[in-house]
């Protein structure tokens, strides 16, 4: 084990800049944002409060990082710098866990929030913290995530009896059905070049993973598989996407190409393995491995398999810096 983090970390210091991981570390008995360099050192603690922080997100930029606290019973909305300093409250009792995405330019944040009673869809300014609502519905609004150019939003919504995937445009307005399946549709995601959605579906009995162009046509299943898939995530070159694939109490992440050869099931051991996020140059994953008790943050080589711990601290929400 030693030796396989000593070798990962060889590779990623002989990069131009060393890549770095923020996640959700439990300390002193609650979680903070820490923020990983692989420099050997212990990772840096960018959050001190007794109550939790989550849900970290990296700006565009890489210069700041928005998260999730908890305060007083209720989930508010911070930003900070990745390298420290004063965190920043960006919005008070909205009842939002945690930021969903930043804008492509790094002006926005979108966020799910409770505060009217059921799940809606904001969006908030980072620079003045003005809060805009973009859903009005009694249905559940949930997983927002901007589309590359920032001029769409996809989005989860049962409004119409069961969670299909939307599209709306940045401001809200023009939002659209994309599937009309009888089963759920779930967790969206674009492709880089902004032309395809990426998202689960039971449609055909369990779950498995669908692509369809970005309008809604052209829907067809990706994987075919006994295990359910679900949360696929594209890769930074559009080729291919990791999901997870679950086998009863058994969670594994898998990869596949994105005109579906090559499926490849990337973790086997007992137990569960999740949470997975492609590296900048997609040529590694994050990911949190462990049990029911707690897990732990690992990386692992795509193609040679090689899998190393990186932190000794109880961890959830990984996601690489741009």
């Amino acid at each position: 084990m030693v030796t396989a983090f000593f070798i990962f970390l060889g590779l990623f210091l002989a990069q131009s800049s060393p890549p770095r991981i923020a996640f959700a570390g439990r300390l002193d008995g609650n979680w903070d944002i820490l923020v990983t360099d692989f420099s050997g050192r212990p990772p840096f603690r960018l959050t001190r409060h007794p109550g939790g922080e989550r849900f970290p997100v990296w700006s565009p930029d890489g210069s700041r990082i928005a998260y999730g606290a908890e305060r007083d019973g209720k989930w508010e909305l911070y930003v900070m710098s990745a390298d420290g300093g004063q965190p920043r409250l960006l919005a008070r009792d909205f009842v939002a866990k945690g930021p969903r995405s930043w804008s492509p330019d790094g002006s926005r944040i979108l966020f799910e929030s409770l505060r009217d009673g059921n799940a809606e869809i904001y969006v908030i300014d980072v620079a003045s913290g003005r809060v805009t609502r973009l859903t009005w519905n009694a249905a559940e609004e949930r997983s927002p995530q901007w589309s590359p150019d920032g001029s769409r939003i996809a989005f989860t919504s049962s409004r119409d009896g069961n969670r299909e995937i939307y599209v709306m445009t940045a401001d809200g307005s023009g939002q659209t059905r994309l599937t009309t399946s009888r089963e759920e549709d779930d967790s969206p995601s674009w492709s880089p070049d902004g032309t395809r959605i990426a998202f689960a579906s039971s449609r055909d009995g369990h779950g498995e993973v669908y692509l369809m162009s970005a309008d809604g046509s052209r829907q067809s299943r990706l994987t075919a598989d006994s295990a359910e898939a679900d949360l696929p995530r594209w890769s930074p070159d559009g080729t291919r996407l990791l999901f997870q694939s679950v086998r009863g109490r058994n969670y594994d992440i898998a990869v596949i190409n994105a005109d579906g050869s090559g499926f490849r099931r990337l973790t086997t051991e007992p137990g569960y393995d999740g949470s997975a996020r492609w590296s900048p140059d997609g040529k590694r994953i994050a990911f949190l491995s462990g049990d029911q008790r707690q897990d732990f943050l690992y990386i692992m080589d795509l193609d040679g398999g090689l899998k190393s711990r990186i932190s000794d601290l109880p961890a959830l929400d990984p996601g690489w810096a741009p």
